[in-house]
């Protein structure tokens, strides 16, 4: 069996005594960071080439995702994304201002507003989303996909778990 810099770390944690159940999830939590980065790293580059920030293709996509007019209210994106109401709302303005969303008034909620892909918006996020798909398809190369699915479906199962927890 191969080794990757996990395994380094793995090693030097079972000479310090850590128990193997602390090591296991901490060669886990290791491991998706260091996935989390590379599928990052390869999207970043490109979605800089078309002006975006990660966050920024993170809101575009997840309006694009969404049914014409593809539209969401700002609450429902940040809790689809993971992403504080302050952020989300910074990254809004810079799509606003790039004209790739716009901003209106909800007619049945004096209160709430709506977000909106522009046409050049849901051009552009198509753009990325092809952007993203190809990134994936990079880092993924030579990985057998039955490999993939085992585990897709094992951080499922995970996350399923340690999803219902909340996190301090």
């Amino acid at each position: 069996m191969e080794h990757d810099e996990v395994d380094a770390l793995a090693a030097r944690w079972k000479a310090a005594g850590m128990a193997p159940s602390l090591i296991a999830g901490l060669e886990l939590s290791k491991r998706v960071a260091r996935i989390d980065g590379l599928f990052e790293q390869a999207l970043k580059g490109e979605l800089a080439a078309l002006g975006l920030t990660y966050a920024e293709f993170d809101v575009l996509a997840a309006l694009a995702r969404t049914a014409p007019p593809y539209r969401m209210k700002p609450s429902e994106l940040a809790r689809s994304l993971m992403l504080t109401s302050g952020g989300t709302s910074n990254v809004l303005q810079r799509l606003t201002t790039a004209g790739y969303v716009e901003r209106s008034a909800d007619d049945g909620d004096g209160r709430s507003r709506w977000v909106q892909l522009t046409p050049e918006g849901l051009k552009v996020a198509t753009a990325a989303l092809d952007t993203a798909v190809r990134a994936n398809t990079d880092v993924l190369a030579g990985v057998p996909e039955p490999v993939i699915r085992q585990a897709a479906d094992a951080l499922r199962e995970v996350l399923l778990i340690v999803g219902r927890r909340r996190v301090r």
